[in-house]
């Protein structure tokens, strides 16, 4: 007998909730397998390029599921794209995107036939081809401009040209020259150098692609701060990424450092000894050590010392007393506390003097359990 898994109509086995087509705008639909949940709209997400995505109506109640090759509504023609999601998630989705319920949805069209996905596939081929010529055409307008990736639409009719500028560009003749060169629609797209890096993709110094080509569709600022907050050297070399802004990454373990460091002292309190006075220099979290030097803006005459010990002097400092220098003495003022001493430092032979306990006996001492063999009623001689 064959026994397989139901799924209710996430159809698991084949493309509903498969891994085949995940990608950086790819959502877990975690009501897949919910009947009700399939049939509650009409509405189906359709993505394009790995970089943009839409909604729209399959007013024809065609059978679609997540991998769906379809054609759907676009001006003018149509365009192709992959079904991402369908059913009640969709809906949630579109509120995410602040699409209002009034707003007018295009249409599903049909699942692409063959002859849609020929004249897709002639149309994509042309796409790097395009890019190269309309930059030499842009550089001979003298526009101060980059068009970094184009994207032709399903039916070859029409192209987005996406581009970055620092400054507003006229880009009217523009438009002109490219629809006489290459006889379709043309439509400019202005994006961010995070956004041109994450369309065309790499490997980042970690030896992995790059998060905004990934995983990541949506930029957070980063700032300075984060490299001061994690201790790293402000070095512009390092601190960039391919983009030539400060990577994304910096704000991953910010979050981690603000709560760690919690538990250090504030870094503008100097400490006061007999010798001098020392001045915070830098911070490592995962020791639980602090730096400190005898000038404010470059080391000199450094020391490092655990958080507690700074705690230690701080509270020496406010009762007046000043210690003979920032490392730990015995018969220090004011010290009460005990030096931390960590378990590796014992010996791996501090246990071998204690005395072994005697086993207990596990019965009492009897024929009951001394003989299990003896029945109820019955005696045995021992001799």
């Amino acid at each position: 007998m064959d026994y397989r898994l139901y799924t209710g109509e996430c159809r698991m086995n084949s493309e509903g909730c498969c891994k085949k087509h995940i990608n950086k705008l790819n959502n877990y639909d975690y009501l897949c397998d919910i009947s009700e949940s399939v049939q509650a709209t009409d509405y189906v997400e359709v993505q394009f390029k790995n970089t943009r995505k839409g909604y729209y109506l399959n007013s024809n109640k065609i059978d679609l599921v997540k991998g769906d090759v379809v054609a759907v509504e676009s001006n003018p023609g149509h365009d192709i794209g992959t079904v991402t999601m369908t059913g009640r998630l969709v809906l949630l989705q579109m509120i995410k995107a602040r699409i209002r319920p009034d707003a007018e949805v295009r249409r599903v069209y049909r699942k692409a036939k063959p002859t849609d996905l020929e004249k897709f596939e002639e149309a994509k081929a042309k796409e790097h081809e395009t890019m190269i010529r309309s930059r030499g055409i842009a550089e001979g307008l003298g526009l101060q401009m980059k068009i970094g990736d184009v994207e032709y639409q399903g039916d070859g009719s029409k192209a987005i040209f996406y581009y970055i500028a620092d400054e507003r560009v006229d880009f009217r003749q523009l438009i002109k020259d490219l629809a006489e060169a290459f006889h379709i629609r043309i439509e400019m797209k202005q994006i961010g150098a995070r956004q041109e890096a994450g369309r065309i993709g790499g490997i980042g110094p970690c030896g992995r692609e790059l998060c905004c080509s990934g995983w990541v569709s949506s930029f957070v600022s980063v700032s300075t701060g984060a490299a001061r907050l994690q201790d790293i050297s402000l070095n512009p070399q390092k601190l960039a990424g391919q983009c030539a802004k400060l990577k994304c990454c910096l704000n991953y373990e910010i979050d981690a450092y603000v709560e760690a460091q919690r538990q250090f002292p504030a870094r503008e309190i100097p400490l006061e000894t007999r010798d001098s006075t020392y001045y915070h220099f830098k911070t490592d979290v995962f020791k639980d050590q602090m730096t400190y030097s005898t000038d404010k803006n470059f080391a000199a005459n450094t020391v490092t010392i655990s958080s507690r010990r700074a705690y230690e002097i701080i509270n020496l400092n406010k009762k007046g007393h000043k210690p003979h220098n920032l490392q730990p003495n015995e018969n220090e003022s004011g010290s009460t506390s005990k030096p931390y001493q960590d378990i590796l430092d014992d010996s791996v032979n501090r246990f071998d003097h204690l005395k072994k306990k005697k086993n207990k006996k596990p019965y009492p001492n009897n024929d009951r359990y001394l003989n299990r063999n003896v029945r109820p009623g019955t005696s045995e001689n021992t001799n």
